[in-house]
């Protein structure tokens, strides 16, 4: 799809943090296998990921949450030279504060990394039942495993917040997770059946 070829290019040229793709493969791919037809999604900066999601099979319908307007109105213009308006729902709000009643097979969990743990309790119970929420970036470019790569003070807090929900996904008695190293490392966590 030479849609996402242009969207990569720009991310580039922007720095717009996107979805390597050995990660949102396996995204498709669990979409595919697991036969997923809604998935919710806590970032969409200008929609790459979102629209390889939606391009999985014709019956998968994406909603995305993004708060900052400018890759809000990127993200509608890609969805739109994608074709793809019928099958995403993007959503200008900060997903910290929306409500949403809707239920969802996946939730995809890719915004502000110091909020995984609120985005994680506040959006699980929008969940389908044997639906799974999927976090990105648990290694961020290694430093979760090796804080000395960098020197940042505000890298090494954030940093810190991701190893904070990793041990929050860990010891969850709710939920059950899976941690795959695809891309910068990811989570499944599935609801564990009482």
């Amino acid at each position: 799809m030479s849609e996402l070829s242009s969207i990569k290019i720009y991310a580039k040229k922007n720095s717009v943090p996107i979805m390597q793709d050995e990660g949102s493969d396996f995204i498709c791919k669990y979409i595919l296998e697991n036969d997923v037809k809604s998935v919710l999604e806590i970032g969409t900066a200008i929609g790459y990921s979102t629209i390889k999601f939606a391009s999985v099979k014709e019956d998968v319908q994406v909603t995305s949450v993004e708060m900052d307007i400018d890759r809000h109105i990127k993200a509608k213009q890609n969805v739109s030279d994608a074709g793809l308006e019928d099958s995403i729902t993007l959503i200008l709000a900060d997903a910290g504060k929306l409500e949403l009643d809707e239920k969802f097979d996946l939730i995809f969990i890719d915004g502000p990394k110091a909020q995984y743990i609120k985005f994680f309790e506040k959006y699980k119970h929008n969940l389908n039942e044997n639906g799974v929420i999927v976090t990105d970036n648990l290694s961020f470019h290694g430093m979760v495993e090796d804080l000395t790569l960098t020197h940042n003070y505000s890298t090494k807090k954030l940093v810190k917040k991701i190893q904070k929900y990793i041990e929050f996904l860990e010891n969850n008695t709710e939920f059950e997770t899976v941690f795959y190293n695809f891309g910068d490392k990811i989570a499944v966590s599935r609801k564990i059946s009482r």
